[in-house]
């Protein structure tokens, strides 16, 4: 993204956004609410034109190309999705729609091999077994972790994660982030980016963050430079405290 601003009814949300992505890196974007997180990874997954700014996904210029070739190799997925998909829906026809971004299997002709596939995935992500449950019969936490192997069934080579631990219980989250991290140790050629408002659900796989707030960029660069106690009580307008044990961070004011 080069000088990317976007304005919603006469609102400035998003102004003089400059991020570059390389494939490998895990990038976390961290912000209060309001600060134009979820507009970010909208633009950046194709599904939002900025108002200003240009903007390069894969090679490809957004309003230069036709986008719909590229949707294939960009997956997003969010806590909010899960209430669009039907309950009695198996999970395995839930991965396995992951292709074509279908809500139901009927709108995809399966493939041979498609859901051995999406069985893979479930186990990778700690569904293993779980395939013909139904989605409405899992915790949130499952269904994250199920969202999350959705995500991964097109083998994207960009991967949007928006706050995929909201609403979870300490289990859920601590079990969403371990399987992220498992993920990033194979992934190879794909990039990451989380979205988050809390440095506790940050990944030690982490490399690169992206601090937002109003708005605007504050801060972008490596994680191990960028992300301080300092930058939190800028981003919250709060005194915090960050200290970090075995990868993983903590904040308190």
């Amino acid at each position: 993204m080069s000088g990317v601003g976007t304005q919603i009814d006469g609102r400035v949300i998003l102004q003089d956004v400059d991020w570059t992505i390389e494939p490998g890196q895990n990038w976390v974007v961290l912000g209060p609410n309001g600060g134009g997180k979820s507009t970010l990874i909208a633009i950046a997954g194709l599904r939002r034109h900025p108002t200003w700014g240009r903007v390069k996904v894969l090679g490809a210029e957004l309003g230069q190309v036709d986008i719909r070739p590229l949707r294939s190799q960009i997956s997003t997925s969010s806590a909010n999705f899960a209430m669009s998909l039907r309950p009695a829906l198996s999970l395995v026809d839930v991965v396995r729609c992951g292709l074509s971004g279908a809500l139901e299997p009927w709108w995809h002709q399966a493939q041979a091999g498609e859901d051995d596939y999406a069985e893979e995935l479930l186990s990778s992500v700690g569904l293993e077994g779980f395939a013909e449950h139904t989605f409405g019969s899992l915790s949130s936490g499952e269904r994250q972790r199920c969202l999350l192997a959705r995500a991964l069934m097109p083998d994207p080579r960009l991967l949007l994660l928006d706050e995929p631990n909201a609403g979870l219980d300490l289990a859920g989250r601590e079990q969403l982030i371990t399987t992220l991290d498992e993920l990033a140790a194979v992934s190879g050629h794909r990039a990451t980016v989380l979205v988050t408002h809390h440095v506790e659900d940050i990944p030690a796989s982490a490399t690169h963050l992206l601090a937002l707030a109003n708005g605007t960029v504050v801060r972008t660069g490596p994680i191990e430079e960028t992300l301080t106690g300092e930058l939190l009580s800028d981003l919250f307008a709060l005194p915090v405290r960050l200290d970090r044990v075995e990868g993983r961070w903590t904040a308190r004011v």
